[in-house]
């Protein structure tokens, strides 16, 4: 019986001590960010990330599940306001909305991320003249609050945000360039 109790005491001891490092020392805001060069003149690429109807046409998160995930646009055609929900049953998808909160025409785009119980986070989205191209830098920035496990879990989010950001990146170099060809 000893034994038990004694195994007892350590996990919790262990659980307390792994919340107490959440607490104290991990990060309570977490940043991701990722760049592309392309080469699009910015005139070609700002359509592409300016409007949620055209995000889908490159991001990563669109490809999972596309015949599963539903989307419905709200507000603006552009701009402040424009707003886009989208469910899917697929855990690497799942449902959310995502709000442009603020737009600096022709160079950046702030978006507000509400992911549910899972969270709400930041996004944005800037295009730089690069030369004849472009280039685009995507963050991502959230807190994490008092809770000991998310915080444990964002030491993760470089990863699993940033691989998509990558995908999503390359998507959107291929199509900007394809429509930068094409035109030019």
């Amino acid at each position: 019986m000893r034994w038990l109790i004694r195994i007892v005491v350590a996990v919790i001891a262990l659980v307390a001590i792994l919340a107490l490092v959440g607490i104290v020392f991990l990060p309570r805001q977490i940043a991701v960010s990722r760049s592309v060069e392309i080469e699009a003149e910015p005139a070609v690429v700002w359509p592409l990330i300016s409007d949620l109807r055209q995000f889908n046409e490159w991001s990563a998160w669109a490809a999972i599940d596309p015949a599963g995930t539903t989307y419905v646009f709200e507000g603006p055609e552009t701009g402040v306001g424009q707003t886009m929900h989208w469910s899917s049953e697929h855990p690497n998808v799942g449902s959310g909305t995502q709000e442009v909160v603020s737009i600096d025409p022709g160079r950046s785009i702030e978006t507000r991320l509400d992911f549910g119980e899972m969270g709400r986070a930041e996004a944005a989205l800037t295009v730089i003249t690069n030369g004849k191209g472009s280039e685009v830098v995507w963050g991502f920035t959230t807190d994490l609050g008092m809770n000991p496990i998310a915080r444990w879990f964002g030491l993760m989010f470089d990863t699993w945000v940033g691989n998509d950001y990558e995908k999503g990146l390359e998507n959107l170099k291929a199509l900007a360039e394809a429509q930068a060809s094409r035109s030019g």
